[in-house]
């Protein structure tokens, strides 16, 4: 039996985690498209490598952790206990899960302050494929 490699599995994950953010939205009585329309805005995290690797990885990764929408969510359900209810900071929660899962699922992990195109998922972009072409070509 073949075993599933922890990125794959990561992987799946984030895609279930983005189904349950589209089905929570909808559930809390939103259109299933605003976490299409907030997709966005949580890459504005990326405004942190205008000031080099280290501090991009870090914003990035600030914003790209589930911890910050869970905590969130948190403030939501308990606003809603206390009949306060804010659902609009449900929905970003879920958005923000949203956009973080879809990123996960496609291979974006968490960035490394070696540079944007290495993540905890693997490299990416033009080291992705240097990595695979040295490989072929071995000197």
């Amino acid at each position: 039996m073949q075993k599933l490699n922890p990125t794959a599995a990561q992987r799946i994950e984030a895609v279930a985690l983005a189904a349950l953010a589209v089905v929570v939205t909808i559930a809390a009585g939103y259109a299933w498209w605003w976490p299409l329309a907030l997709f966005l805005v949580f890459d504005l995290s990326m405004l942190g490598y205008l000031r080099g690797p280290r501090s991009g990885a870090f914003w990035y990764n600030l914003g790209h952790s589930y911890t910050l929408p869970a905590l969130l969510g948190a403030v939501a359900v308990a606003a809603a206990a206390m009949d306060e209810p804010a659902d609009w900071l449900g929905v970003l929660a879920a958005a923000w899960v949203f956009h973080i899962a879809v990123d996960r699922a496609l291979g974006y992990g968490l960035k490394t302050p070696e540079g944007f195109e290495h993540t905890h998922l693997g490299e990416i972009g033009t080291a992705r494929r240097a990595r695979s072409e040295s490989r072929r070509n071995p000197r």
